[in-house]
């Protein structure tokens, strides 16, 4: 027998107009982003003792990130506004090692790619933390939700 699924986590999450529409590459990178981050997560608002499940709205305001939470029933439950500055040299070094990346799949050995991939993976594991501890206090997240949170940053960040 399965365990019971947890109210501590994401139902739904989606991407205000503010972000807006781009490629449909990317456009179909947000949605596997998305899609991953609902699957399987960890969520809960700090303090909120009603519990969950969760939705999210993400939106960009000036150069932040708005996680706007509401229970199933859409009952809005908080707001936070994360600034997207300490982001800004992890999402652009990680956007750089993955261009090399896909560049070293078509023309490198395996041992060169399998380098480049360990440290594509260091970035996005030093993002998901630097994510982890901004919304310390705010947002609880394991790691895993975290890496998939950060996974949609970068998405948000990626024009095409």
């Amino acid at each position: 027998m399965g365990e019971a699924p947890s109210h501590n986590r994401l139902i739904d999450v989606e991407l205000d107009e503010s972000i807006g529409r781009s490629t449909p590459d990317v456009e179909h990178e947000r949605a596997v982003a998305i899609f991953d981050l609902i699957e399987d997560n960890s969520f809960r608002p700090v303090g909120d003792d009603t519990g969950g499940p969760y939705k999210l709205r993400l939106s960009l305001a000036e150069a932040r990130l708005v996680f706007s939470i509401a229970r199933e029933s859409d009952e809005a439950v908080v707001t936070h506004i994360l600034s997207l500055t300490p982001f800004r040299r992890i999402v652009k070094d990680y956007f750089l090692i993955c261009e090399s990346y896909y560049d070293a799949i078509r023309t490198s050995t395996p041992s060169q790619i399998e380098a480049i991939d360990m440290g594509r993976r260091g970035l996005h594991n030093e993002g998901s933390q630097t994510l982890m501890d901004r919304l310390a206090g705010k947002i609880d997240v394991d790691f895993d939700t975290a890496r998939r949170l950060f996974t949609l940053v970068c998405v948000l960040h990626w024009r095409g």
